[in-house]
């Protein structure tokens, strides 16, 4: 399939059969287009013809991110999405010739699970991303926002008593108020003020930043459906790698939209899946990753849980996998004629 013709039928999978048409045709066009994913694949001497199912797709490691230019077009990138974290840490990049893939995944992602935003009034508590300039989060809120077509829906990176007031009157209106915040705003916002937000919905997008101590998420949710008067703590599963975004309504179990997928990984032998419920590496298939890479090997630990559901692969998030650099990923930025961009 050709570019165009791939990223409208991303868009329109609507069976397992259709994912599995589409993950093999964007597989092929990326082990074709992307130097890096075709390196990689070479080093784990896979034949692309001997691949026939989505599960055998080789998972590229996420580190390669901060290594490479993992792009599968030729043009000049427009832009970039670069992972959080202090200035001295190595970050990831994520260079797109559009954003309009980004724009359409999430649009399309988010109403398939939470309807229209214009029915929200969409609060963000970001501090520390409203200053960084290639944050995919940041701009994701931008989008939402401005897609809620309410002049009171915002960004803000301070918790104010007016912002409080805010969003408590937004509880008692037409509109239904959805606030988005990293962990420790949210630990802020409910030991300072503990507003009721009855019938609020919560995001917790994590991050405590040292700001306060890690907590496990069972006790963090305990502690801010306690102080928010929330029934429920949902979260949003993305990163700056992926383009598209899976989502927990709440106890952190998270689904996936029809053109993304989870699969488990054994730590010691990576090529090899592991059994639903078993506890393993996170692997995500992101077909709307069309102009990077699609296929994606993370450093999050996690488990499959069973479904009835078509076209949704849901997952618990565990933590975070130690050692996370793969040995296959410093064999590719050590090794042999690695192609550059």
């Amino acid at each position: 399939m050709t570019h165009s013709e791939l990223q409208e039928k991303i868009f329109q999978i609507s069976s397992d059969e259709e994912f599995e048409q589409v993950a093999l045709a964007t597989f092929r066009y990326q082990y074709g287009h992307c130097a890096p994913y075709r390196r990689w694949v070479d080093l784990l001497h896979i034949h692309p013809d001997s691949v026939r199912h989505s599960n055998d797709i080789p998972a590229l490691p996420i580190e390669m991110f901060k290594r490479r230019h993992i792009v599968s077009f030729a043009e000049q990138p427009t832009g970039y999405f670069q992972s959080s974290g202090t200035t001295s840490m190595e970050h990831s990049h994520h260079y797109y010739r559009t954003l309009a893939l980004y724009d359409r995944s999430l649009t399309q992602g988010f109403r398939s699970f939470w309807g229209d935003p214009a029915q929200y009034r969409i609060v963000a508590l970001l501090p520390n991303y409203i200053q960084q300039q290639h944050s995919s989060l940041i701009h994701m809120m931008e989008v939402l926002i401005g897609q809620t077509r309410d002049t009171l829906s915002g960004l803000h990176e301070h918790i104010t008593q007016s912002l409080v007031d805010l969003m408590v009157s937004t509880t008692r209106s037409d509109r239904r108020l959805m606030l988005f915040g990293v962990t420790y705003a949210l630990l802020d916002l409910a030991s300072d003020y503990a507003p009721d937000l009855q019938g609020a919905i919560v995001f917790e997008t994590g991050g405590m930043k040292g700001r306060r101590k890690e907590m496990v998420k069972a006790e963090l949710h305990s502690v801010l459906k306690a102080e928010l008067h929330a029934t429920a703590i949902a979260s949003e599963y993305g990163m700056c790698e992926l383009f598209s975004q899976a989502y927990s309504r709440a106890d952190g179990q998270f689904h996936t939209p029809s053109w993304m997928r989870v699969l488990v990984r054994d730590l010691n032998a990576p090529q090899c899946p592991v059994p639903l419920g078993r506890t393993g590496g996170i692997n995500i298939i992101d077909l709307a990753n069309l102009d990077s890479c699609a296929f994606i090997a993370t450093q999050d630990l996690g488990r499959r849980l069973p479904t009835e559901q078509p076209l949704d692969t849901p997952f618990e998030l565990l933590g975070r996998i130690d050692h996370s650099d793969l040995r296959g990923c410093n064999l590719m930025a050590e090794g042999q004629a690695f192609p550059q961009r």
